[in-house]
């Protein structure tokens, strides 16, 4: 394979705004999930079905999707599913019922490959000794997208309605995908021909020869399905009757995901010394800390912002040092073993959104806490017994 030029600092800029654009779009419904189960009178465990579809409809494309990042051109794969995500919110935007309005976001999710097509696409072209602080600025941009993405909705719900926050996301999509050409570079080659099926199904024997992959996708599944059911049930917790909080307040708590904007490159240098295993265990134990927390603090929405510095300062930080653990590996077998990672990331996203919202319209807050701190233990333990593989 052609090594292409590196890029420039510009470059891996313009990459991670792109990168948090791209992935907003999921994270829209975190703070008007409310909003949107009241306008289609849906109840609190049905309308997790379209964050839990849309999760898993990302797994199924990233499976389908992105080996093809092995052999045709990131540029021309990125720029292509960023189409089919503006088409997909252009549907969610127009949908008059719930039928259609699940079925634009599961499509969305189907499409929304760009921002783990790009780690694979930014690795190739940045020197070794950079790769943990490019891979945590390109995760920083994503940080941000998700952070402006439930801020943003939960503002703009509050004053212009649900249906406005799509109307704004299909635009910055469009905006996005006409910029793309622009943004990266041209030349990529590639050596591999294998075809698109047998390519696909490449991925599993892969399994066999690295099997730590297993692991850290298995973490960072945990790891995404504590965020997912976190937010969405702080989301119903907090517009609920006991509470009485508005789409807007949820909005201005999740700012405080901003910490990890700053935090997250840090933490990437840090993990690039002390080595990526050993930096996610000690991640995972201050997340565990926080996430105990919430069952103590969250009778007050000053209190939470306690727990939730903890979890978002250390959270992205794990899928930093979940990816190191195979981006050093031979170029060609990068986008294949980042579609193992990313596919049991989203699964468990999937499955958290699920749970997070029939055990909320179940069991409550409290049932909630319960929840996580289940997840977060499993996570912990999981991350010790990672660290064999680094001696």
């Amino acid at each position: 394979m052609n090594a292409p030029p590196l890029l420039t600092r510009g470059q891996e800029f313009a990459l991670a705004v792109a990168a948090a654009v791209v992935t907003a779009n999921a994270y829209y419904i975190h703070p008007i999930i409310g909003d949107v189960a009241q306008h289609f009178e849906v109840s609190d465990a049905r309308i997790g079905l379209v964050p839990a579809l849309n999760q898993l409809a990302l797994a199924v494309g990233i499976l389908l999707l992105l080996p093809l990042g092995d052999r045709f051109s990131n540029k021309r794969l990125t720029i292509l599913f960023a189409a089919g995500q503006t088409v997909s919110l252009a549907l969610m935007t127009f949908s008059a019922g719930f039928a259609g309005f699940v079925a634009g976001s599961t499509l969305l999710g189907f499409f929304t490959i760009a921002p783990y097509l790009l780690p694979a696409y930014a690795s190739k072209r940045v020197a070794p000794e950079r790769l943990g602080q490019v891979t945590a600025l390109l995760t920083a941009g994503v940080i941000f997208g998700i952070l402006v993405a439930r801020v943003g909705a939960g503002v703009v719900a509050e004053v212009y309605g649900w249906r406005a926050v799509y109307w704004i996301a299909t635009g910055l999509m469009l905006a996005v995908t006409i910029a793309l050409p622009w943004l990266m570079q041209s030349g990529e080659r590639s050596d591999v021909r294998t075809p698109y099926l047998a390519l696909v199904f490449s991925v599993f024997p892969l399994i066999r020869q690295h099997r730590e992959i297993l692991l850290s996708g298995a973490i960072q599944g945990l790891n995404f399905a504590q965020f997912i059911a976190l937010w969405l049930a702080l989301a119903l917790y907090l517009t609920s009757p006991q509470m009485g909080y508005g789409t807007d307040d949820v909005g201005y708590l999740a700012a405080i995901a901003a910490v990890s904007i700053f935090s997250t490159p840090r933490l990437g240098r840090w993990s690039d010394r002390v080595g990526p295993r050993t930096a996610r265990l000690v991640f995972a134990l201050v997340q565990l800390a926080g996430i105990s927390l919430f069952w103590f603090l969250s009778s007050n929405i000053w209190w939470l912002l306690i727990p939730l510095v903890l979890v978002n300062t250390v959270g992205p930080g794990i899928d930093v040092t979940g990816r190191m653990t195979f981006l050093s590996l031979q170029p060609d077998l990068r986008t294949r073993l980042t579609t193992i990672y990313v596919v049991l990331m989203f699964i468990g996203g999937g499955l958290g959104s699920l749970a997070a919202t029939w055990v909320y319209d179940t069991y409550g807050w409290g049932g909630t806490c319960v929840l996580l701190a289940g997840m977060s233990v499993l996570l912990t333990c999981l991350a010790a017994v990672s660290r064999r593989f680094g001696r």
